[in-house]
Protein backbone atom coordinates (compact mmCIF):
# COMPACT_ATOMS: atom_id res chain seq x y z
CA UNK A 1 0.00 0.00 0.00
CA UNK A 2 1.22 3.15 -1.19
CA UNK A 3 2.02 6.17 1.56
CA UNK A 4 -0.14 9.22 0.97
CA UNK A 5 2.13 12.25 -0.03
CA UNK A 6 1.88 15.12 2.58
CA UNK A 7 0.27 18.71 0.92
CA UNK A 8 2.91 21.12 0.40
CA UNK A 9 2.41 24.92 1.56
CA UNK A 10 0.91 25.79 -1.65
CA UNK A 11 -1.59 22.52 -1.72
CA UNK A 12 -2.41 23.76 2.37
CA UNK A 13 -2.65 27.39 0.99
CA UNK A 14 -5.33 26.35 -1.57
CA UNK A 15 -7.18 23.80 0.31
CA UNK A 16 -7.57 26.83 3.72
CA UNK A 17 -9.13 28.83 0.92
CA UNK A 18 -11.84 26.18 0.07
CA UNK A 19 -12.47 26.35 3.67
CA UNK A 20 -12.78 30.01 4.15
CA UNK A 21 -15.04 30.29 1.05
CA UNK A 22 -17.19 27.45 3.20
CA UNK A 23 -16.83 29.58 6.56
CA UNK A 24 -17.02 33.09 4.36
CA UNK A 25 -19.08 33.23 1.39
CA UNK A 26 -18.61 36.88 0.80
CA UNK A 27 -15.19 35.81 -0.09
CA UNK A 28 -16.27 33.46 -2.68
CA UNK A 29 -18.56 35.72 -4.33
CA UNK A 30 -15.87 38.44 -4.84
CA UNK A 31 -13.41 35.23 -6.11
CA UNK A 32 -16.74 33.92 -8.28
CA UNK A 33 -17.51 31.40 -6.19
CA UNK A 34 -20.94 30.52 -7.99
CA UNK A 35 -22.62 28.68 -4.82
CA UNK A 36 -21.79 31.67 -2.65
CA UNK A 37 -23.99 34.12 -4.35
CA UNK A 38 -27.15 33.17 -2.47
CA UNK A 39 -25.16 33.09 1.56
CA UNK A 40 -24.19 35.42 4.18
CA UNK A 41 -21.26 34.59 6.60
CA UNK A 42 -21.63 34.08 10.48
CA UNK A 43 -20.78 37.52 12.34
CA UNK A 44 -21.30 36.16 15.47
CA UNK A 45 -18.94 35.63 18.13
CA UNK A 46 -18.75 31.60 17.33
CA UNK A 47 -18.77 32.53 13.76
CA UNK A 48 -15.96 34.47 14.38
CA UNK A 49 -14.19 31.83 16.76
CA UNK A 50 -15.13 29.36 13.80
CA UNK A 51 -12.36 31.34 11.29
CA UNK A 52 -9.87 31.54 14.23
CA UNK A 53 -9.94 27.65 14.33
CA UNK A 54 -9.45 27.34 10.63
CA UNK A 55 -6.52 29.61 10.81
CA UNK A 56 -5.05 27.23 13.67
CA UNK A 57 -5.55 24.21 12.08
CA UNK A 58 -3.86 25.40 8.64
CA UNK A 59 -0.97 26.40 10.66
CA UNK A 60 -0.40 23.30 12.28
CA UNK A 61 -0.59 22.05 8.54
CA UNK A 62 1.39 24.45 7.73
CA UNK A 63 4.64 23.17 10.16
CA UNK A 64 4.03 19.66 8.29
CA UNK A 65 4.57 20.83 5.24
CA UNK A 66 7.11 23.24 5.32
CA UNK A 67 9.39 19.69 6.71
CA UNK A 68 8.35 17.89 3.32
CA UNK A 69 10.88 17.89 0.69
CA UNK A 70 10.62 20.30 -1.92
CA UNK A 71 9.30 22.92 0.25
CA UNK A 72 12.09 24.90 -0.16
CA UNK A 73 11.55 25.99 -3.55
CA UNK A 74 10.86 29.17 -3.99
CA UNK A 75 7.55 29.42 -5.03
CA UNK A 76 6.45 26.69 -2.32
CA UNK A 77 8.96 28.77 0.47
CA UNK A 78 7.08 32.22 -0.78
CA UNK A 79 3.39 30.39 -0.25
CA UNK A 80 4.45 29.38 3.03
CA UNK A 81 6.16 32.55 4.14
CA UNK A 82 3.05 34.88 3.35
CA UNK A 83 0.45 32.09 4.25
CA UNK A 84 2.20 32.09 7.91
CA UNK A 85 2.34 35.75 8.11
CA UNK A 86 -1.17 36.52 7.10
CA UNK A 87 -2.95 33.53 9.68
CA UNK A 88 -1.00 34.70 12.31
CA UNK A 89 -1.43 38.54 12.05
CA UNK A 90 -5.27 37.68 11.72
CA UNK A 91 -5.43 35.35 14.31
CA UNK A 92 -3.24 38.05 16.59
CA UNK A 93 -6.56 40.57 15.65
CA UNK A 94 -9.15 37.98 16.75
CA UNK A 95 -7.55 36.84 19.87
CA UNK A 96 -7.28 40.30 21.00
CA UNK A 97 -11.10 40.32 20.32
CA UNK A 98 -11.16 43.62 17.95
CA UNK A 99 -14.03 41.60 16.24
CA UNK A 100 -16.33 42.62 19.50
CA UNK A 101 -15.88 46.63 18.36
CA UNK A 102 -15.57 46.14 14.43
CA UNK A 103 -17.86 49.56 14.00
CA UNK A 104 -16.80 52.41 11.70
CA UNK A 105 -16.76 54.12 8.37
CA UNK A 106 -15.81 51.63 6.14
CA UNK A 107 -14.98 47.46 6.25
CA UNK A 108 -16.77 46.39 8.88
CA UNK A 109 -19.25 43.11 8.78
CA UNK A 110 -22.04 45.61 7.79
CA UNK A 111 -20.27 47.33 5.89
CA UNK A 112 -19.38 43.45 3.66
CA UNK A 113 -22.81 42.61 3.89
CA UNK A 114 -24.16 45.37 1.96
CA UNK A 115 -21.39 45.57 -0.39
CA UNK A 116 -21.03 42.58 -1.73
CA UNK A 117 -24.21 42.59 -3.11
CA UNK A 118 -22.58 44.92 -5.95
CA UNK A 119 -20.65 42.26 -7.12
CA UNK A 120 -23.32 39.25 -7.07
CA UNK A 121 -23.89 38.28 -10.51
CA UNK A 122 -27.34 39.40 -11.40
CA UNK A 123 -27.57 38.20 -15.20
CA UNK A 124 -30.16 35.77 -14.98
CA UNK A 125 -32.71 34.68 -13.24
CA UNK A 126 -30.96 31.76 -11.71
CA UNK A 127 -28.70 35.06 -10.29
CA UNK A 128 -31.43 36.72 -9.04
CA UNK A 129 -33.50 34.07 -7.50
CA UNK A 130 -29.69 33.71 -5.65
CA UNK A 131 -29.94 37.45 -4.89
CA UNK A 132 -33.18 36.70 -3.46
CA UNK A 133 -32.35 34.22 -0.63
CA UNK A 134 -29.31 36.36 -0.02
CA UNK A 135 -31.48 39.06 1.32
CA UNK A 136 -33.41 36.61 3.28
CA UNK A 137 -29.93 36.33 4.85
CA UNK A 138 -29.09 39.72 5.59
CA UNK A 139 -30.99 40.14 9.08
CA UNK A 140 -29.58 36.98 10.63
CA UNK A 141 -26.13 37.96 9.66
CA UNK A 142 -26.59 41.67 10.98
CA UNK A 143 -28.16 39.49 14.18
CA UNK A 144 -24.91 38.17 14.63
CA UNK A 145 -22.81 41.61 13.72
CA UNK A 146 -25.05 42.56 16.71
CA UNK A 147 -24.56 39.78 19.03
CA UNK A 148 -20.95 40.36 18.48
CA UNK A 149 -20.75 44.01 19.09
CA UNK A 150 -23.09 43.22 22.56
CA UNK A 151 -20.71 41.01 23.76
CA UNK A 152 -17.85 43.32 23.44
CA UNK A 153 -20.02 45.80 25.69
CA UNK A 154 -20.49 43.27 28.31
CA UNK A 155 -16.57 43.15 28.23
CA UNK A 156 -15.62 47.01 27.78
CA UNK A 157 -14.57 46.50 24.16
CA UNK A 158 -15.43 49.94 23.11
CA UNK A 159 -15.45 51.41 19.45
CA UNK A 160 -14.73 55.30 19.30
CA UNK A 161 -17.92 57.25 19.60
CA UNK A 162 -16.70 59.30 16.22
CA UNK A 163 -16.57 55.94 14.17
CA UNK A 164 -20.23 55.12 15.92
CA UNK A 165 -21.71 58.32 15.02
CA UNK A 166 -20.89 58.12 11.27
CA UNK A 167 -21.87 54.32 11.13
CA UNK A 168 -25.39 55.62 12.38
CA UNK A 169 -25.67 57.94 9.51
CA UNK A 170 -24.59 55.61 7.30
CA UNK A 171 -27.25 52.69 8.83
CA UNK A 172 -29.69 55.51 8.32
CA UNK A 173 -28.95 56.33 4.23
CA UNK A 174 -29.01 52.74 3.95
CA UNK A 175 -32.85 52.06 5.11
CA UNK A 176 -34.02 55.14 3.79
CA UNK A 177 -31.78 56.07 0.75
CA UNK A 178 -34.49 57.96 -0.94
CA UNK A 179 -35.55 60.41 1.70
CA UNK A 180 -39.02 58.74 1.47
CA UNK A 181 -38.69 54.84 3.30
CA UNK A 182 -36.81 53.05 0.63
CA UNK A 183 -33.85 51.40 1.46
CA UNK A 184 -30.60 50.85 -0.78
CA UNK A 185 -31.96 47.00 -0.38
CA UNK A 186 -35.06 47.79 -2.24
CA UNK A 187 -33.24 50.19 -5.13
CA UNK A 188 -30.76 47.05 -5.68
CA UNK A 189 -33.90 44.53 -5.88
CA UNK A 190 -35.56 46.47 -8.51
CA UNK A 191 -33.49 45.77 -11.08
CA UNK A 192 -34.53 42.17 -10.71
CA UNK A 193 -37.52 40.59 -13.15
CA UNK A 194 -41.09 40.70 -12.61
CA UNK A 195 -41.26 36.57 -11.96
CA UNK A 196 -39.21 37.09 -8.73
CA UNK A 197 -40.84 40.57 -7.91
CA UNK A 198 -42.67 39.77 -4.92
CA UNK A 199 -39.92 37.27 -3.55
CA UNK A 200 -37.28 40.08 -4.40
CA UNK A 201 -38.88 42.47 -2.52
CA UNK A 202 -40.12 40.98 0.13
CA UNK A 203 -36.32 39.84 1.27
CA UNK A 204 -35.44 43.45 0.17
CA UNK A 205 -38.28 45.20 2.74
CA UNK A 206 -36.88 42.65 5.43
CA UNK A 207 -33.11 43.23 5.22
CA UNK A 208 -34.31 47.29 5.18
CA UNK A 209 -35.89 46.51 8.46
CA UNK A 210 -33.13 44.80 9.31
CA UNK A 211 -30.88 47.88 8.77
CA UNK A 212 -33.03 49.80 10.88
CA UNK A 213 -33.16 47.68 12.99
CA UNK A 214 -29.71 47.58 13.74
CA UNK A 215 -29.28 51.44 13.16
CA UNK A 216 -31.78 51.90 16.05
CA UNK A 217 -29.74 50.03 18.34
CA UNK A 218 -26.44 51.21 17.91
CA UNK A 219 -28.10 54.46 18.49
CA UNK A 220 -30.11 53.79 21.54
CA UNK A 221 -27.93 51.43 23.70
CA UNK A 222 -24.56 51.13 21.38
CA UNK A 223 -23.72 55.04 21.10
CA UNK A 224 -24.72 55.75 24.90
CA UNK A 225 -22.88 52.59 26.18
CA UNK A 226 -19.95 54.08 24.33
CA UNK A 227 -20.14 57.82 25.17
CA UNK A 228 -16.54 59.20 26.60
CA UNK A 229 -14.40 56.23 24.95
CA UNK A 230 -11.21 57.19 23.30
CA UNK A 231 -11.40 57.66 19.53
CA UNK A 232 -8.00 56.40 18.97
CA UNK A 233 -6.45 52.75 20.28
CA UNK A 234 -2.89 53.99 21.37
CA UNK A 235 0.36 52.08 20.84
CA UNK A 236 -0.62 48.40 21.06
CA UNK A 237 -3.64 48.01 19.47
CA UNK A 238 -2.04 49.93 16.54
CA UNK A 239 1.07 47.91 16.29
CA UNK A 240 -0.98 44.76 16.33
CA UNK A 241 -3.41 46.39 13.47
CA UNK A 242 0.22 47.88 11.94
CA UNK A 243 1.46 44.35 11.58
CA UNK A 244 -2.22 42.85 10.05
CA UNK A 245 -2.26 45.99 7.35
CA UNK A 246 1.46 45.55 6.52
CA UNK A 247 2.31 42.50 6.51
CA UNK A 248 5.58 43.53 8.80
CA UNK A 249 6.61 44.77 12.99
CA UNK A 250 7.04 48.67 11.84
CA UNK A 251 9.44 50.61 13.72
CA UNK A 252 6.62 53.30 14.45
CA UNK A 253 8.37 55.96 15.56
CA UNK A 254 10.61 55.90 12.13
CA UNK A 255 7.92 55.66 10.11
CA UNK A 256 6.36 58.78 11.43
CA UNK A 257 9.84 60.27 10.95
CA UNK A 258 9.37 59.28 7.81
CA UNK A 259 6.06 60.76 7.12
CA UNK A 260 7.37 64.51 8.35
CA UNK A 261 10.37 64.19 5.87
CA UNK A 262 7.89 63.25 3.06
CA UNK A 263 6.00 66.35 3.59
CA UNK A 264 8.76 68.72 3.39
CA UNK A 265 9.95 67.54 0.01
CA UNK A 266 6.86 67.02 -1.49
CA UNK A 267 5.61 70.71 0.17
CA UNK A 268 8.42 72.36 -2.12
CA UNK A 269 7.66 70.72 -5.19
CA UNK A 270 4.37 71.39 -4.40
CA UNK A 271 5.00 75.26 -4.26
CA UNK A 272 6.86 75.02 -7.36
CA UNK A 273 4.37 73.34 -9.50
CA UNK A 274 1.69 76.17 -8.00
CA UNK A 275 3.57 79.01 -9.38
CA UNK A 276 2.73 77.78 -13.07
CA UNK A 277 -1.00 77.81 -12.20
CA UNK A 278 -1.55 80.50 -10.16
CA UNK A 279 2.09 82.94 -9.37
CA UNK A 280 1.96 84.27 -6.24
CA UNK A 281 -0.29 81.71 -4.84
CA UNK A 282 1.23 81.73 -1.66
CA UNK A 283 0.33 77.79 -1.09
CA UNK A 284 -0.04 75.27 -3.00
CA UNK A 285 -4.03 74.41 -1.69
CA UNK A 286 -4.88 78.17 -2.68
CA UNK A 287 -3.94 77.24 -6.52
CA UNK A 288 -6.07 74.23 -5.98
CA UNK A 289 -8.61 75.89 -4.61
CA UNK A 290 -8.37 77.85 -8.20
CA UNK A 291 -8.54 75.15 -10.30
CA UNK A 292 -11.89 73.79 -8.30
CA UNK A 293 -13.40 76.85 -9.80
CA UNK A 294 -11.66 77.47 -13.10
CA UNK A 295 -9.42 74.17 -13.99
CA UNK A 296 -10.64 72.00 -16.59
CA UNK A 297 -13.35 69.47 -15.26
CA UNK A 298 -15.61 66.77 -15.86
CA UNK A 299 -20.05 67.81 -15.64
CA UNK A 300 -21.99 64.93 -15.29
CA UNK A 301 -21.95 61.40 -13.34
CA UNK A 302 -22.69 59.17 -16.38
CA UNK A 303 -20.02 61.72 -18.19
CA UNK A 304 -17.44 61.23 -15.40
CA UNK A 305 -17.77 57.68 -15.27
CA UNK A 306 -17.26 57.28 -19.30
CA UNK A 307 -14.19 59.48 -18.91
CA UNK A 308 -12.52 57.48 -16.31
CA UNK A 309 -13.27 54.60 -18.43
CA UNK A 310 -11.27 56.52 -21.60
CA UNK A 311 -8.45 57.41 -19.10
CA UNK A 312 -7.57 53.66 -18.26
CA UNK A 313 -8.24 52.61 -21.91
CA UNK A 314 -5.78 54.95 -22.93
CA UNK A 315 -3.44 53.73 -20.17
CA UNK A 316 -4.10 50.46 -21.22
CA UNK A 317 -3.16 50.94 -24.93
CA UNK A 318 0.03 53.22 -24.61
CA UNK A 319 1.67 50.97 -21.49
CA UNK A 320 1.03 47.54 -22.62
CA UNK A 321 4.31 46.13 -25.03
CA UNK A 322 6.55 48.94 -23.46
CA UNK A 323 6.27 48.96 -20.43
CA UNK A 324 4.37 45.95 -19.56
CA UNK A 325 3.27 42.99 -21.75
CA UNK A 326 -0.37 42.39 -20.68
CA UNK A 327 -2.94 39.62 -20.76
CA UNK A 328 -5.91 39.94 -22.98
CA UNK A 329 -8.17 39.51 -19.86
CA UNK A 330 -5.86 42.14 -17.99
CA UNK A 331 -6.53 44.52 -20.13
CA UNK A 332 -10.18 44.51 -19.43
CA UNK A 333 -11.26 46.74 -16.58
CA UNK A 334 -14.72 49.01 -15.95
CA UNK A 335 -15.12 52.00 -14.42
CA UNK A 336 -18.24 52.41 -12.39
CA UNK A 337 -20.21 54.64 -9.90
CA UNK A 338 -19.73 53.80 -5.91
CA UNK A 339 -23.65 53.36 -4.29
CA UNK A 340 -24.46 56.00 -2.27
CA UNK A 341 -24.03 55.23 1.71
CA UNK A 342 -20.25 54.76 1.86
CA UNK A 343 -16.96 56.26 2.55
CA UNK A 344 -16.02 59.06 0.12
CA UNK A 345 -12.69 57.63 -1.26
CA UNK A 346 -12.25 56.03 -4.56
CA UNK A 347 -11.95 52.08 -4.51
CA UNK A 348 -10.95 49.02 -6.75
CA UNK A 349 -12.58 45.22 -6.52
CA UNK A 350 -10.75 42.76 -8.58
CA UNK A 351 -11.74 40.44 -11.39
CA UNK A 352 -13.38 37.35 -10.33
CA UNK A 353 -10.91 34.06 -10.42
CA UNK A 354 -12.68 32.93 -14.36
CA UNK A 355 -12.49 37.11 -15.17
CA UNK A 356 -16.25 36.31 -16.26
CA UNK A 357 -16.62 39.56 -13.73
CA UNK A 358 -13.84 42.23 -14.47
CA UNK A 359 -11.88 44.36 -12.43
CA UNK A 360 -13.88 47.72 -11.49
CA UNK A 361 -12.98 51.23 -10.20
CA UNK A 362 -15.40 52.89 -8.28
CA UNK A 363 -15.93 56.48 -7.69
CA UNK A 364 -18.01 57.71 -4.17
CA UNK A 365 -19.87 61.14 -6.20
CA UNK A 366 -20.66 61.98 -2.68
CA UNK A 367 -23.93 64.24 -4.09
CA UNK A 368 -21.29 65.64 -6.88
CA UNK A 369 -22.12 66.13 -10.51
CA UNK A 370 -19.04 68.41 -11.43
CA UNK A 371 -15.43 66.90 -11.19
CA UNK A 372 -12.24 68.47 -11.55
CA UNK A 373 -9.86 66.51 -13.76
CA UNK A 374 -6.73 67.15 -11.42
CA UNK A 375 -7.84 65.12 -8.91
CA UNK A 376 -9.10 62.29 -11.13
CA UNK A 377 -6.13 61.58 -13.18
CA UNK A 378 -3.26 60.23 -10.50
CA UNK A 379 -6.18 58.68 -8.72
CA UNK A 380 -7.12 56.44 -11.65
CA UNK A 381 -3.85 55.47 -12.30
CA UNK A 382 -3.70 54.64 -8.57
CA UNK A 383 -6.98 52.54 -9.35
CA UNK A 384 -6.97 51.78 -12.19
CA UNK A 385 -4.30 51.40 -14.82
CA UNK A 386 -1.51 51.10 -14.11
CA UNK A 387 -2.45 50.64 -10.09
CA UNK A 388 -4.82 48.29 -8.51
CA UNK A 389 -6.00 46.75 -11.65
CA UNK A 390 -2.56 46.21 -13.33
CA UNK A 391 -1.38 44.23 -9.90
CA UNK A 392 -4.85 42.54 -8.48
CA UNK A 393 -5.92 41.11 -12.08
CA UNK A 394 -2.44 39.71 -12.95
CA UNK A 395 -2.20 37.69 -9.54
CA UNK A 396 -5.82 36.33 -10.76
CA UNK A 397 -4.56 35.34 -14.45
CA UNK A 398 -1.35 33.96 -12.99
CA UNK A 399 -2.73 32.34 -10.21
CA UNK A 400 -2.65 28.91 -11.56
CA UNK A 401 1.74 29.04 -11.24
CA UNK A 402 1.27 30.81 -7.32
CA UNK A 403 -0.80 29.49 -5.45
CA UNK A 404 -5.26 30.46 -5.25
CA UNK A 405 -4.09 32.03 -2.09
CA UNK A 406 -1.62 34.16 -2.99
CA UNK A 407 -3.53 35.79 -5.95
CA UNK A 408 -6.82 36.47 -4.05
CA UNK A 409 -7.10 36.64 -0.02
CA UNK A 410 -3.72 36.87 1.04
CA UNK A 411 -3.59 39.63 -0.09
CA UNK A 412 -1.33 42.55 1.93
CA UNK A 413 -2.80 46.06 2.21
CA UNK A 414 0.23 47.87 2.17
CA UNK A 415 1.37 45.78 -0.90
CA UNK A 416 -1.68 46.60 -2.81
CA UNK A 417 -1.16 50.10 -1.57
CA UNK A 418 1.88 50.43 -2.03
CA UNK A 419 1.84 49.20 -5.66
CA UNK A 420 -0.74 51.78 -6.80
CA UNK A 421 1.26 54.77 -5.47
CA UNK A 422 4.40 53.62 -6.96
CA UNK A 423 2.50 53.34 -10.30
CA UNK A 424 1.24 57.37 -9.58
CA UNK A 425 4.51 58.21 -9.37
CA UNK A 426 5.69 55.66 -12.39
CA UNK A 427 3.02 57.49 -14.42
CA UNK A 428 4.93 60.93 -13.60
CA UNK A 429 7.89 59.12 -14.37
CA UNK A 430 6.95 58.13 -17.67
CA UNK A 431 5.86 61.82 -18.51
CA UNK A 432 2.14 60.94 -18.28
CA UNK A 433 1.88 63.88 -16.13
CA UNK A 434 3.80 67.14 -17.59
CA UNK A 435 0.11 69.03 -17.86
CA UNK A 436 0.57 71.54 -14.37
CA UNK A 437 -2.74 71.19 -13.25
CA UNK A 438 -2.63 67.18 -13.45
CA UNK A 439 1.21 67.12 -11.80
CA UNK A 440 -0.21 69.34 -9.04
CA UNK A 441 -3.20 67.43 -8.56
CA UNK A 442 -0.39 64.06 -8.30
CA UNK A 443 1.32 65.90 -5.68
CA UNK A 444 -1.21 66.73 -3.61
CA UNK A 445 -2.36 62.89 -3.48
CA UNK A 446 1.04 62.32 -2.70
CA UNK A 447 0.94 64.50 0.09
CA UNK A 448 -2.25 62.91 1.45
CA UNK A 449 -0.28 59.89 1.86
CA UNK A 450 2.25 61.79 3.76
CA UNK A 451 -0.15 63.53 5.62
CA UNK A 452 -1.62 59.90 6.50
CA UNK A 453 1.34 58.75 8.03
CA UNK A 454 1.85 61.70 10.03
CA UNK A 455 -1.61 61.84 11.43
CA UNK A 456 -2.66 58.37 11.52
CA UNK A 457 0.23 57.25 13.93
CA UNK A 458 0.44 60.80 15.63
CA UNK A 459 -3.12 60.96 16.65
CA UNK A 460 -3.33 56.94 17.70
CA UNK A 461 0.17 57.17 19.41
CA UNK A 462 -0.42 60.87 20.55
CA UNK A 463 2.95 62.32 19.61
CA UNK A 464 4.71 65.38 19.67
CA UNK A 465 4.18 67.89 16.38
CA UNK A 466 8.13 68.20 15.41
CA UNK A 467 9.29 71.69 16.46
CA UNK A 468 10.36 72.30 12.74
CA UNK A 469 6.59 71.72 11.71
CA UNK A 470 4.64 75.00 10.70
CA UNK A 471 2.04 73.29 12.03
CA UNK A 472 1.13 73.58 16.13
CA UNK A 473 5.01 72.23 16.87
CA UNK A 474 5.70 71.17 19.91
CA UNK A 475 1.84 69.60 20.47
CA UNK A 476 0.23 66.61 20.86
CA UNK A 477 -1.97 65.39 18.32
CA UNK A 478 -5.80 64.60 19.02
CA UNK A 479 -8.29 63.70 16.29
CA UNK A 480 -9.17 67.51 16.12
CA UNK A 481 -5.64 68.42 14.90
CA UNK A 482 -5.38 65.87 12.80
CA UNK A 483 -8.77 66.97 10.56
CA UNK A 484 -7.09 70.56 10.94
CA UNK A 485 -4.15 69.26 9.43
CA UNK A 486 -5.21 67.30 7.14
CA UNK A 487 -7.89 69.84 5.49
CA UNK A 488 -5.18 72.66 5.83
CA UNK A 489 -2.97 70.36 3.50
CA UNK A 490 -5.25 68.75 1.36
CA UNK A 491 -7.37 70.19 -1.79
CA UNK A 492 -10.08 67.76 -0.65
CA UNK A 493 -13.50 69.29 0.51
CA UNK A 494 -14.62 69.43 4.14
CA UNK A 495 -16.86 66.08 4.28
CA UNK A 496 -13.88 64.26 2.50
CA UNK A 497 -11.94 65.27 5.10
CA UNK A 498 -13.89 64.54 7.66
CA UNK A 499 -14.75 61.03 6.28
CA UNK A 500 -10.92 60.64 6.19
CA UNK A 501 -10.47 60.92 9.55
CA UNK A 502 -13.39 58.88 10.74
CA UNK A 503 -11.74 56.38 8.34
CA UNK A 504 -8.30 56.17 10.01
CA UNK A 505 -10.31 55.94 13.61
CA UNK A 506 -11.78 53.15 11.85
CA UNK A 507 -9.01 51.18 10.72
CA UNK A 508 -5.69 52.26 12.03
CA UNK A 509 -2.66 51.09 10.76
CA UNK A 510 -4.15 50.63 7.13
CA UNK A 511 -3.82 54.26 6.06
CA UNK A 512 0.23 54.38 5.63
CA UNK A 513 0.55 51.35 4.25
CA UNK A 514 0.15 53.60 0.93
CA UNK A 515 3.52 55.63 1.58
CA UNK A 516 4.86 53.06 3.87
CA UNK A 517 4.01 50.56 0.75
CA UNK A 518 5.13 52.60 -2.14
CA UNK A 519 8.86 53.09 -0.28
CA UNK A 520 9.01 49.55 -0.36
CA UNK A 521 8.37 49.00 -4.15
CA UNK A 522 11.08 51.82 -4.69
CA UNK A 523 13.55 50.18 -2.51
CA UNK A 524 12.98 46.50 -3.96
CA UNK A 525 13.61 48.74 -7.81
CA UNK A 526 16.59 50.57 -6.40
CA UNK A 527 18.18 47.31 -5.46
CA UNK A 528 17.12 44.96 -8.47
CA UNK A 529 18.64 48.17 -10.56
CA UNK A 530 21.73 48.02 -8.89
CA UNK A 531 22.43 43.84 -9.24
CA UNK A 532 21.48 44.66 -13.09
CA UNK A 533 23.67 47.45 -14.02
CA UNK A 534 22.68 48.26 -17.46
CA UNK A 535 21.14 45.33 -18.43
CA UNK A 536 18.03 45.89 -16.20
CA UNK A 537 15.22 45.48 -18.16
CA UNK A 538 12.46 47.77 -15.90
CA UNK A 539 9.35 45.73 -18.05
CA UNK A 540 10.51 42.41 -17.48
CA UNK A 541 11.42 43.76 -13.59
CA UNK A 542 7.48 45.00 -13.74
CA UNK A 543 5.96 41.88 -14.63
CA UNK A 544 7.70 39.52 -12.95
CA UNK A 545 7.33 41.54 -9.88
CA UNK A 546 3.25 41.30 -10.57
CA UNK A 547 3.11 37.72 -10.81
CA UNK A 548 4.76 36.50 -7.44
CA UNK A 549 1.80 37.62 -5.56
CA UNK A 550 1.25 39.23 -2.22
CA UNK A 551 3.75 39.69 0.10
CA UNK A 552 4.48 41.84 3.70
CA UNK A 553 6.81 44.72 3.60
CA UNK A 554 10.28 43.36 4.41
CA UNK A 555 9.71 39.89 2.36
CA UNK A 556 8.46 42.04 -0.31
CA UNK A 557 11.54 44.07 -0.56
CA UNK A 558 13.67 40.80 -0.07
CA UNK A 559 12.14 39.40 -3.57
CA UNK A 560 11.57 42.44 -5.53
CA UNK A 561 15.60 43.04 -4.86
CA UNK A 562 16.14 39.19 -6.13
CA UNK A 563 14.21 40.22 -9.43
Amino acid sequence: MSETKSPLPREVADAYVDELIALDPVTGTYLGVKESSSRLPDISPAGQEALAELHRATLAKLDEAERQPGADSDIERRCARLLRERLGAELAVHDADEGLRAVGNMATPAHSVREVFTVTPTETDEDWAAVAERLRAVPAALAGYRESLTLGLERKLYAGPRPTATFVEQLTEWADTDGQGRGWFEDFASAGPESLRTELDEAARAATAAVAELRDWMREVYAPTIEGAPNTVGRERYARWSRYFNGTELDLDEAYAYGWAEYHRLLAEMKQEAEKILPGAGTPWVALAHLDEHGKHIEGVDEVRDWLQGLMDQAIETLDGTHFELAERVRKVESRIAPPGGAAAPYYTPPSEDFSRPGRTWLPTMGQTRFPVYDLVSTWYHEGVPGHHLQLAQWVHVAGSLSRYQASVGMVSANAEGWALYAERLMDELGFLTDAEQRLGYLDAQMMRAARVIVDIGMHLELEIPADSPFHPGERWTPELAQEFFGAHSSRPADFVESELTRYLTIPGQAIGYKLGERAWLLGRENARRRHGDAFDLKAWHMAALSQGSLGLDDLVDELSQL
